[in-house]
């Protein structure tokens, strides 16, 4: 530990998501010592929002010696731009839908210690540097498999933001042309996100539910209410159908890591988020159709590895990296 870490232990993570917003007060061994949560929505301002997060935290920051024991904060956001400090034109946060919010500015000028924000993708990526399975790697992709698909690339040892703060949307790359592609949430047509996310299965699941007459599981719940969780059950209980759900969206996502290599070279693909709870039933044809579509020359050198981080706190753990790693 650092005679800095000695004198302020501890960093504050900030998961910022679009119904809950989750604090922590964390050590350097990725310890959390404290936590308190507000609901994100319902605030008319950032102002406010961010006075209700100052209020709510002050009782955990007095439980481990005041702020001058806090080094700094990270945060993980929706649509978070870390060179600028922003969250910009977030569709799910009512007070910074149609604007640029300079949100770490804002926390640091009340709390007076520095503050760095990403987006949720990246602070999972550091989080796996700091406190994960990614610790000693220089090169990898974490990618997210929740109701979207994100991706935080590590390059060299530092995390990828590209020219403007946005890089590494490999959710968003065209897995589908043409006409016959899904329309995804970003407005385009074919992304890997509209297949691979937890929507993207459900929504595969009930095309094949309307493909096919074979018995399934599945048929005995409402279409439009089936999740990528009532797939993974099914599949777990043996459900042939099922298994097929999983096998063409890990076939795709195989597919795509063997194009990502193809940039970055990584030491390891690491998996994160509640889809990942599937186990082999993803992982598995992930690897085979990896293999089968990289270029041979990075054939059976990247690890396929599922997040180290305890699921319940990972992306706190993500957003106090930030912290360490972003703070000035």
């Amino acid at each position: 530990m650092t005679e800095q870490q000695t004198l302020k232990p501890y960093v504050i993570g900030l998961d910022l998501g679009g119904t809950n917003s989750v604090f922590g007060i964390v050590d350097a061994r990725g310890e959390i010592k404290a936590t308190t949560a507000i609901k994100t929505g319902g605030f008319t301002s950032a102002e406010s929002y961010v006075k209700a997060s100052v209020e709510a935290l002050q009782p955990i920051i007095e439980q481990v010696g005041g702020i001058e024991k806090i080094k700094a904060m990270g945060i993980g956001a929706p649509n978070a731009n870390y060179y600028c400090g922003t969250i910009e034109f977030a569709p799910n946060l009512p007070w910074a839908h149609d604007t640029k919010v300079p949100l770490a500015k804002m926390f640091s000028d009340s709390l007076g210690i520095p503050v760095a924000i990403t987006n949720d993708a990246n602070a999972a990526a550091i989080g796996e540097m700091v406190y994960g399975v990614a610790r000693g790697m220089k090169n990898f992709i974490v990618i997210t498999l929740g109701t979207g698909v994100g991706s935080g690339i590590v390059v060299n040892g530092q995390l990828l933001y590209g020219s403007d703060g946005f890089a590494g949307e490999l959710g968003h790359v065209t897995m589908v042309r043409g006409a016959e592609g899904r329309t995804c949430g970003c407005g385009r047509t074919g992304c890997l996100e509209a297949y691979c996310s937890a929507t993207g299965v459900a929504r595969t699941a009930r095309e094949m539910l309307a493909k096919t007459e074979r018995p399934s599981l599945l048929r005995e719940l409402n279409p439009e209410a089936i999740t990528s969780l009532d797939v993974s059950i099914a599949a777990g209980k043996g459900d042939a159908l099922a298994k097929e759900i999983y096998e063409f969206t890990g076939h795709m996502l195989g597919e795509a890591c063997a194009d990502f290599a193809a940039f970055s070279s990584p030491e390891a693909f690491i998996f994160f988020g509640g889809m990942v709870k599937a186990g082999e039933l993803i992982m598995k044809p992930i690897r085979e159709a990896y293999d089968e579509h990289v270029m041979p020359i990075f054939r059976g050198k990247a690890k396929f590895l599922v997040s180290g981080l305890d699921g319940a706190s990972a992306a706190v753990l993500g957003a106090s990296a930030i912290g360490w790693e972003g703070a000035v």
